[in-house]
């Protein structure tokens, strides 16, 4: 089955980025983002489920929106505003058949992400 996941790990503690808030969106054209799903990432970093699976996952272009600032502000004292707060990524799918992994890592002041499998 085709789908698209993601995980967070925290590169400043060394532990999953657990109760990270997470929003994906498609682009239908390039100006139009809709909503396609909103999660919160369980103790391990991850979503429960795929962002998005079978048909739903389509070709085209997505943003996946990581509320890092909101869990960094309760781990340690970050002066306001934070360096990093939200984390938007944007890609796009070229092959819905495949199956696609963005993982996120991250520190409050840095971050990096990867096609994973």
């Amino acid at each position: 089955m085709t789908k698209l996941t993601t995980h967070v790990l925290d590169v400043y503690s060394g532990k999953p980025g657990k109760g990270i808030k997470v929003e994906l969106y498609y682009y239908s054209n390039t100006k139009n983002k809709e909503k396609v799903n909103s999660i919160i990432l369980n103790n391990d970093g991850r979503a429960d489920k795929p962002l998005v699976e079978g048909d739903s996952f389509k070709e085209g272009n997505y943003e996946i929106i990581f509320f890092v600032g909101e869990y960094f502000n309760e781990l340690i004292d970050i002066k306001k505003p934070p360096f990093l707060d939200d984390v938007v990524i944007k890609f796009g799918i070229s092959n819905a058949k495949e199956q696609y992994h963005v993982p996120l890592l991250v520190s409050p002041w840095s971050y990096t992400t990867y096609r994973g499998s």
